[in-house]
């Protein structure tokens, strides 16, 4: 009987674990049904529901990813068994899918897709980001066992891609505390989860003053405009709710083109203030005091670290290495830089008093008056060199150089094939030529939106890995063009036709990588731009120019006198675009070598430009009140200098490519150019990978050469 009611027990209470755990196992398949967390279904290895996202979605689905994440990281950390590449470090490239999936989401509903709604859960969950991030670096357990594969691994070196994240992850986490004291620990995270909300109100910022700052016009005051540009402020403007006005929007690519040609120079300076002024209007959205408390914060988080200033302590993994090294790099470039502004100044003042215009040259003349001065030293005139340039046919000529250098092939996908977050947005398959095999997806998200934060980016939604199976790549190109009007083709400027082929760069470096492990996907910040701004220069080769820039009316290929102008003035304007982008990475780097203690931005600002003689006639590209790069998270900051580190290597490379046989298409260059400057992403040290494809390390002459400067080092 004893017996009996023993099983019988047993029996019972196997019933009660069986129903709890089936509960428990139904109320996580609960949570992971939101769609932000679900597996991706659908073809080319799962694709996104875009069309199925809903922002009151986002709340729930990223703290359950965050759990499930910290679930994984307390598995890992807490194995009996010892420490080992295999159950530590791969375990943790596996760790956190959820999460990863729902931030595909995430990203799209922040940059592309922004409303007030998903603002206030951002602003939510911007602290709670920080937290979870502090959870898994601070693991002492974790970290105890990676330091302990590390230190094995020293002894005993793994093969080269398991050696490399080794040393990344432990890197990464020593750098962000790991091996402080409990005390310094805590302040650590409580520094980064203020800092954390700061980022996102910066942001929020910025895109209110994005939004809110629109010049409206009347037919009287279109006066230098292109039909096409008018058309589509029309259009803008009645999307605003005033049918019969033309809006200039406060974005660059509203304000460029209407700072280069509209006649009434009082708009000129009303867009161009409401431009420069983001984040800088002495009203509830003002940045400035935002930037000196994160500068106060960043050097005290990395003082616990023991670091003199947030540069020393960032730029210690990167291929300058020391701020010193990055600025000599800057110095170098600048006193040439603005002598070129004095003369750009020059031309255009005497050009404007032979004009009969009674002025002087103010920053909302510069691009107006440059124009001018391009047409009479060139016969070169921007609007004429608009007509061949049709984003349509620059897709195809992206597409044609990556299948001349990567051997890939794009093909549009059928409509409602696979999801996408906006009717703008459009898809092509990536496959490989030679054997047909799917590379991956490439999304392209072309127009300017209400919502959508300004300038060009390039993302993935998923990496390529050889993990766990062969992953394809989902990779994203997003741009602000101003969307044309129904029926008529985009025309874009040469710079923004450079900008395009930029960000394809990046795409394409997405797509070529060759990794294993996840981590080595990432990227060391003064190399990544490399790749990209490599890929700008085939804009300029006559396969592309004689089959591509053909002219949006007659279809006819751009002239060959064009052409030969617009080589001919190449260095043009290298004042201007040198100068306010040297400024703006000056500025990053000398805010984070300073005290920050009592820090008054607009006078540092204001102060540093004089130290530097700033020509008066231009301002930075990005003013320190709306510098994104650098205040709405980290990324960026003390590496903005990191776009000029890259053009050494860009032009030096270039160099090469241009004394090859073949040209930019010369099949050996083009081999070494993927084999190792784009398919091994972050497995190979940035500067080894060069020295194998140049065969030494690059030098600044070429960068100076490009540029029509003359360098000048003692």
């Amino acid at each position: 009987m004893k017996r009996y009611l023993k099983n019988k027990f047993l029996l019972v209470l196997l019933m009660v674990i069986s129903v709890f755990m089936s509960c428990k196992q139904e109320t996580k398949d609960a949570m992971v049904d939101n769609i932000l967390l679900k597996e991706w279904t659908g073809p080319y290895g799962g694709v996104p529901a875009f069309d199925l996202m809903k922002v009151e979605d986002v709340k729930d689905a990223m703290l359950e990813g965050m759990k499930l994440n910290l679930e994984d990281i307390e598995a890992i950390a807490n194995n009996k068994a010892a420490p080992t590449f295999e159950n530590t470090i791969e375990s943790m490239e596996r760790a956190g899918k959820e999460l990863d999936r729902a931030y595909a989401y995430y990203g799209i509903l922040s940059g592309n897709m922004s409303t007030p709604e998903f603002r206030a859960i951002q602003a939510e969950l911007a602290p709670l980001f920080s937290e979870f991030r502090s959870k898994i670096t601070q693991n002492e357990k974790l970290f105890q066992r990676i330091k302990t594969v590390y230190e094995a691994s020293m002894e005993n070196p793994l093969p080269a891609d398991q050696q490399r994240v080794v040393e990344l992850i432990y890197i990464s986490f020593a750098m962000n505390g790991a091996e402080l004291d409990a005390e310094k620990k805590a302040t650590y995270a409580a520094i980064n989860k203020k800092l954390s909300s700061l980022y996102t109100k910066f942001s929020n910022n910025v895109l209110h003053d994005e939004e809110n700052y629109v010049t409206y016009l009347n037919e009287e005051q279109l006066g230098g405009l292109s039909q096409g540009y008018i058309k589509s402020a029309a259009r803008i403007a009645t999307d605003k709710g005033h049918e019969g006005k033309y809006a200039i929007t406060n974005s660059r690519s509203s304000m460029d083109p209407f700072l280069t040609y509209s006649t009434e120079r009082e708009l000129r300076k009303q867009v161009w203030t409401n431009y420069y002024s983001r984040g800088d209007n002495n009203d509830e959205y003002d940045n400035k005091k935002i930037i000196a408390e994160i500068l106060k914060l960043r050097r005290e988080r990395v003082e616990l670290l023991g670091h003199k200033n947030y540069a020393e302590w960032r730029l210690q993994d990167r291929m300058a290495k020391t701020p010193e090294n990055a600025m000599g790099l800057m110095e170098a470039v600048w006193p040439a830089a603005i002598s070129r502004v004095g003369e750009e100044v020059d031309d255009m003042q005497a050009l404007a008093y032979a004009n009969g215009d009674n002025i002087i040259i103010e920053p909302w003349d510069y691009r107006f008056y440059a124009e001018k001065v391009r047409k009479e030293k060139y016969d070169l005139n921007s609007e004429e060199v608009k007509q061949y340039l049709q984003l349509d046919q620059l897709t195809e000529a992206m597409h044609h150089v990556a299948g001349k250098l990567f051997n890939y092939t794009f093909s549009p996908v059928p409509e409602g094939s696979v999801p996408v977050f906006h009717e703008d947005v459009k898809v092509w398959e990536v496959t490989d030529k030679s054997s047909g095999e799917n590379i991956g997806l490439w999304y392209l998200d072309p127009y300017a939106r209400e919502g959508k934060r300004s300038g060009a980016w390039a993302n993935t939604f998923r990496s390529h890995t050889t993990f766990d199976g062969k992953k394809n790549v989902l990779a994203t190109n997003n741009s602000n063009f101003v969307k044309p009007a129904s029926g008529e083709a985009l025309l874009v400027s040469w710079d923004d036709a450079t900008t395009f082929f930029h960000e394809f760069g990046h795409a394409l470096h997405f797509f070529s990588s060759n990794v294993k492990y996840p981590t080595l996907n990432g990227g060391v910040r003064d190399y990544t731009e490399f790749q990209s701004q490599l890929l700008e220069r085939w804009l300029s080769t006559d396969e592309v120019i004689n089959n591509y820039l053909i002219h949006n009316k007659t279809g006819e290929p751009m002239p060959p006198e064009l052409v030969a102008k617009i080589k001919k003035a190449s260095t043009f304007n290298q004042g201007f675009s040198t100068t306010e982008y040297l400024a703006s990475a000056i500025m990053d780097m000398k805010l984070h070598l300073a005290d920050p203690t009592n820090i008054d931005i607009e006078v540092f600002e204001r102060e540093t430009l004089e130290d530097l003689n700033m020509p008066k006639e231009l301002p930075m590209r990005h003013r320190t009140p709306h510098f994104g790069h650098v205040f709405s998270g980290e990324g960026y900051a003390t590496a903005y200098y990191g776009y000029m580190w890259a053009d050494v290597l860009t032009s030096d490379a270039s160099e090469a490519f241009a004394q090859a046989p073949g040209g930019f298409y010369d099949e050996e260059m083009s081999a070494k150019l993927v084999e190792y400057l784009f398919a091994p992403r972050n497995s190979i040290d940035p500067a080894e990978a060069y020295r194998l494809f140049r065969g030494r390390d690059a030098k600044i002459e070429a960068l100076m050469n490009d540029r029509g400067f003359i360098l000048n080092i003692e």
